[in-house]
């Protein structure tokens, strides 16, 4: 099948006149694993990150007529309940213990404890280089790795032309290869 942002809007238009369940199974297939990954990469543990992404979906099960899919693309406004909900749970401290773990450089999986402390600084040092790029590139690959938008859903999103999305991508990203050249932080080719 060819997926687009038309046929992603149809599936959910689908489930919200006739509660079409092969629809939403189609829509929870394609999003679960991306919500999960995303939410994940936010610092959510694996479990939580699953049962919010479920969450997401059967939000947009119970409220799918509430989409506008002249407002925003499906995956964006499914990234950003999930989103949400993972931030509601870290201001009422819930997922509090996943913070700590991740600004003590602790992961899951680390075989020995001074990977997850060298993942953590590196992680840090990732966050510091990036701090160093202007606003707006910074905001564009904010809005690409952080919430999981494309090119395309970030033009939207700050009404900017895509050429400048795609443009500032491209200064962010030679930015960071010369910065962190020379820091150790990523591999440089």
């Amino acid at each position: 099948m060819n997926w687009n942002r038309e046929t992603f809007a149809d599936l959910v238009e689908a489930v919200a006149e006739k509660r079409d369940r092969a629809a939403f199974a189609t829509l929870f297939d394609h999003y679960t694993p991306r919500l999960k990954s995303y939410l994940m990469r936010r610092g959510a543990s694996s479990d939580l990150a699953e049962e919010l992404a479920q969450d997401a979906l059967l939000t947009l099960w119970t409220k799918a007529d509430q989409f506008r899919p002249d407002r925003s693309s499906v995956g964006t406004w499914l990234f950003r309940i999930a989103r949400n909900r993972f931030i509601d749970l870290m201001r009422r401290g819930s997922v509090g213990l996943v913070t700590i773990d991740m600004a003590r450089g602790i992961t899951d999986g680390a075989e020995h404890p001074d990977e997850g402390i060298d993942e953590g600084r590196r992680k840090l040092q990732v966050q510091a280089v990036l701090e160093e790029l202007p606003d707006e590139q910074r905001e564009v690959l904010k809005l690409a790795f952080y919430d999981g938008m494309s090119q395309a859903e970030i033009a939207e999103h700050t009404g900017l032309p895509l050429g400048t999305v795609k443009s500032r991508t491209r200064l962010a990203f030679a930015r960071l290869r010369r910065m962190a050249a020379g820091s150790g932080v990523f591999e440089v080719d």
